[in-house]
C-alpha cells in the first residue's frame, strides 16, 4: 500500500487536535496543518504544525497496509521549555490510541514514537517535536 490514507490520516489528526479542549485551552487555534508564512505576533507565543511524514509498507498475506510516521511540532517564543512540554503532552494525550476515522482504512494502532526538544533561534526560543506511528489497514 502506497500513500493512499496520507491525506486523510492528516486530516484526522488535525481534526482530533483542534477539537481536544486541553489543547485548545494551551494555544487555542493556532494549529496549522501547513508551515506559518508569517510568524504570529508577540501576542501569540505558542503555537503548533503538522510536519514531515516518512511512510512505508505493512502489508501480510491477507491485507495490504501502511505505516505512517509523523510529526508535529511545538513552536514557543517563551524562554523556558515548560509551556512547550505541557502543549506536547496535551498532544501525546489527544493522539496515542485515538480513534481516528480514515476512509477506506482502519487505524491499527497510534503511538508515541519519541519526542526532541530543541532551542531554537530567535524569535522561535523553543520547539518541541514530536514523532508518532500510524499503522493502517485495508478497510475489508
Amino acid at each position: 500500500m502506497s500513500c493512499v490514507w496520507s491525506a486523510d490520516l492528516q486530516a484526522a489528526v488535525y481534526a482530533r487536535l483542534t477539537q481536544d479542549p486541553e489543547l485548545w485551552d494551551l494555544v487555542g487555534e493556532r494549529i496549522f496543518d501547513a508551515p506559518l508564512e508569517a510568524e504570529p505576533d508577540e501576542a501569540t507565543p505558542e503555537h503548533v504544525t503538522l510536519g514531515e511524514e516518512l511512510v512505508r509498507p505493512w502489508n501480510s498475506k491477507t491485507s495490504e497496509g501502511a505505516m505512517h510516521d509523523f510529526d508535529v511540532s511545538v513552536h514557543s517564543r517563551r524562554d523556558g521549555f515548560s509551556a512547550a512540554k505541557r502543549i506536547a503532552g496535551a498532544i501525546c494525550a489527544a493522539l496515542v490510541d485515538a480513534p481516528l476515522a480514515v476512509e477506506g482504512g482502519r487505524l491499527v494502532a497510534l503511538r508515541f514514537v519519541r519526542a526532541k526538544a530543541e532551542r531554537g533561534r530567535a524569535p522561535e526560543k523553543r520547539k518541541v517535536t514530536l514523532r508518532f506511528r500510524a499503522v493502517l489497514d485495508q478497510d475489508n
